[in-house]
């Protein structure tokens, strides 16, 4: 009776240990490119945020604090935040509603609309305010006039965030599996059990992922809601509007503040939104 051996792995063979990640080679190639991210990064991003921020705290946190809370600084700011959070809770629900249509149906012009998700990026946002403001400013077509009024600035808003949450659920759900859907649909789930049990745990991240993007991006908009809000103080004045008027009144450390604030908001949801996202990962 023979017995079969079994061979002993070769030494140095090209498969590394299971479990064990091959080792990276390390070279002055990546050195370079680390050395050059980094300073890219400082010159566009760090070193202009860090000098605004300086520049907030010239005259001391007295004066910081005092150029905040002024009450047209305060009502831009609370604007400013209030109109983004709607403009991202809208932008969360449409948004992946848009992007599941272009993914999942089959109609005609579909190559067209999914061409003019992308016009807010193309088109200068000056423009936007103009075209917004001609269609429902106080002689719009429609019959509809949003100029002057809060209800404008959330227009202007939710047309330059429109692609954020189209553009980051999209490739998710082309990403899917549908094999995981027809196994849920086998078992005897609904369709709605189907979307929140298998779907909408893959979505969230995107979802969340795209919703902060649109909340930032809203909060420093200027371009498309300077014409049709009227810039009124106290009323439709958003953040970015009223940090110019304070640069023409010679005003930049007051200028600086307003900006820091915005800032913090965007870096506390950035931050949160990371911390989440990890959190979902871990108990994905």
């Amino acid at each position: 009776m023979s017995t079969s051996t079994i061979p002993a792995p070769v030494s140095g063979s090209g498969t590394p240990p299971r479990g064990r990640r091959p080792a990276l080679p390390r070279g002055g190639g990546a050195a370079f490119g680390l050395g050059a991210a980094v300073i890219y990064m400082s010159l566009i991003v760090l070193i202009p945020l860090a000098a605004v921020v300086w520049r907030s705290q010239e005259r001391g946190l007295g004066y910081f604090w005092e150029a905040v809370t002024t009450p047209d600084a305060w009502a831009a700011l609370t604007l400013t935040v209030g109109a983004s959070l709607v403009v991202a809770v809208i932008n969360l629900v449409m948004g992946t509603i848009i992007a599941w249509v272009l993914v999942r149906d089959r109609f005609w012009g579909k190559g067209v609309i999914d061409t003019l998700i992308d016009l807010p990026f193309a088109l200068p946002t000056i423009v936007a305010g103009l075209v917004l403001l001609a269609l429902y400013g106080p002689s719009s077509p429609l019959g509809i006039d949003l100029a002057y009024a809060r209800s404008g600035v959330v227009l202007a808003l939710l047309f330059v965030t429109l692609p954020f949450v189209v553009r980051t659920v999209q490739p998710v759900l082309l990403e899917l599996d549908p094999d995981m859907e027809q196994a849920g649909a086998s078992l005897g789930a609904s369709p709605l059990q189907v979307f929140r049990r298998i779907i909408l745990p893959n979505l969230i991240p995107a979802m969340l992922s795209g919703t902060a993007l649109a909340f930032a991006r809203a909060m420093a908009e200027i371009g498309s809601v300077v014409l049709i809000s009227g810039n009124l103080p106290f009323k439709t004045q958003v953040a970015s509007v009223y940090i110019f008027g304070q640069i023409e009144t010679d005003n930049p450390i007051g200028a600086a503040a307003t900006s820091t604030v915005l800032l913090v908001v965007a870096l506390v949801t950035l931050v949160a939104l990371d911390l989440l996202q990890r959190w979902g990962s871990r108990h994905a």
